[in-house]
């Protein structure tokens, strides 16, 4: 296993259950061991790097075994830097991504990101970190914080005095992460914040409230692309499908009005946990995947270490700089991330777009000891992006160090104010939200539900070496599961794999009805 890495178990990484990695720290020695805990943000991996506006520097990263990634790169790196220089940015198209509580600084903390990267400022930078600080519907772009269910202040509350469902702290992270890079992105395209009140995601409030916020934007015509970096073990569902019949209506609507959904599909490899005890959850006793990410009408994404270059970027690897994930696999620009969320759902078959994938493909479509039919079953995830923070993206977070939750924090992470190099597949579906928004506008449409057309792209030898890069290598077993293996084609780590934008996107808008 990596030194540096620090695992998510099941993906819930609560803030009272993680040590800050900052500069310098021991922790960057050896694994954090951490508890499983039922709250579902997608950031697993993730470190402290300093508090100046001014982004730190390669040198500062490399000096603790990392590499990371700015804008400028990470467009030269996917290869969408290009359709930028076009002028193809997004315009006029919306990019919502759901969270719970929100951030208190999430505004002013965009506003940094734009000013240390030269990216264009979004209307609704300064003001109030709630809906009233909205800019008016006809200006563009601008940045919208949506609360359909309310929202109380994302204050963290003490870490030490619940079961870690509502840890404000890593939430805040999620938004920074979510909203800087899908902006990131897509440059010009506005951009919605959807926040709701509540993390506690298997009862009526939580999950239910994502999916009716997402619901209510779907109806009404508010969005064109969601991204959502949250999810939960399928097993954790009492009643399985039934459960998530119930809701699932908003990908259902989504489909009917072309809208393109994303999921990350987790931080845990192999491995989930159930819901309960809820203070320490035991795990799912079988190879597992989360949903929504499992369900046929969203786009999974999956993870990888990026080990092109971070400062100006490339689309061939670079060998020289840490972190070993990269050292260690000489040439190969992208190896998958051992943590990437994958396997076969329990509840939902095999749609009609994965029935035939590209040579080499090692779908199983079963996995031992699972409940369920068990036999040719949604395969997870679709495709992969840039996850682990050893090759992380750069995020810029106010989260004060306060004595509300105890002095120095009372133990909740993060709690410091700077800017962090940040991990998890969260980082990867906001990323690809941005480049369907990018999608949308060069199409003058909605490109809606893309998986059918990613497979048949895919599925061509020609256009499939031509847009996508297709890790080969690593596993991602964890905490006793065996895990699935990279391979050539589709596999249950990165999927079909990661885009070469400019070439990806002409074909998809092509292959989409």
């Amino acid at each position: 296993m990596d030194p540096f890495f620090v695992r998510s178990i099941g993906r819930r990484l609560a803030a009272a259950a993680i040590s800050a990695l900052a500069l310098g720290s021991s922790a960057l020695t050896a694994p954090a061991v951490v508890n499983p805990i039922a709250i579902h943000p997608l950031v697993s991996d993730w470190a402290y790097l300093g508090n100046s506006t001014t982004p730190p520097s390669e040198a500062a990263c490399n000096a603790v075994g990392r590499r990371c990634f700015n804008p400028a790169a990470m467009a030269n790196s996917y290869n969408y830097a290009v359709l930028h220089a076009l002028g193809n940015k997004g315009q006029g198209k919306t990019i919502a991504v759901v969270d719970s509580f929100g951030a208190s600084t999430i505004r002013q903390d965009l506003g940094v990101f734009n000013t240390a990267f030269g990216l264009p400022h979004l209307c609704g930078e300064t003001g109030p970190n709630n809906p009233s600080g909205n800019c008016p519907p006809t200006t563009s772009p601008r940045f919208d914080i949506v609360q359909i269910q309310g929202g109380p202040p994302p204050n963290p509350p003490p870490p030490n005095n619940g079961t870690g469902l509502e840890n404000h702290n890593l939430w805040d992270l999620e938004v920074a992460l979510d909203v800087e890079w899908a902006h990131a992105t897509a440059p010009l395209a506005n951009i919605m914040l959807v926040s709701t009140p509540t993390a506690e995601t298997l009862g009526v409030q939580g999950f239910q409230q994502m999916m009716n916020a997402e619901d209510v934007l779907i109806k009404n015509h508010q969005v064109d692309v969601i991204s959502q970096s949250f999810g939960s073990g399928e097993g954790a569902f009492n009643s399985g499908l039934a459960s998530l019949n119930q809701l699932r209506q908003a990908f259902v609507d989504a489909q009917a009005n072309n809208i393109s959904v994303f999921a990350s599909s987790g931080d845990g490899g192999s491995a989930n946990s159930m819901k309960t005890p809820v203070k320490n959850p035991v795990l799912i006793p079988y190879q597992s995947v989360i949903w929504p990410a499992s369900d046929p009408l969203v786009t999974a994404v999956g993870g990888t270490y990026l080990c092109t270059n971070p400062v100006v970027g490339s689309t061939g690897a670079d060998d020289t700089m840490p972190p070993a994930n990269c050292t260690s696999q000489p040439g190969d620009r992208e190896p998958a991330w051992i943590a990437s969320g994958g396997g076969y759902s329990i509840n939902f078959g095999r749609p009609s777009y994965q029935d035939v994938l590209p040579p080499g493909s090692t779908y199983v479509g079963s996995s031992p000891g699972a409940p369920g039919p068990n036999s040719n079953m949604r395969g997870v995830p679709d495709i992969a992006y840039q996850a682990s923070s050893r090759t992380g993206v750069l995020v810029y977070l106010t989260e004060a160090n306060t004595t509300a939750s105890g002095t120095g924090c009372g133990g909740a992470s993060p709690c410091s104010s700077g800017w962090y190099t940040v991990g998890g597949t969260s980082a990867s579906s906001p990323q690809w939200a941005g480049l369907i928004a990018i999608a949308d506008q060069m199409a003058g449409r909605d490109l809606g539900f893309i998986n059918p057309a990613l497979y048949a792209i895919a599925n061509n030898p020609t256009t499939y070496a031509a847009d996508f890069y297709d890790p080969h290598v690593n596993n991602n077993g964890c905490c006793g599961e065996p895990g699935w293996s990279a391979s050539p084609g589709w596999d249950a780590v990165t999927g079909l794999g990661t885009p070469n934008a400019a070439n990806l996107i002409p074909d998809l808008i092509a292959a989409t009805p």
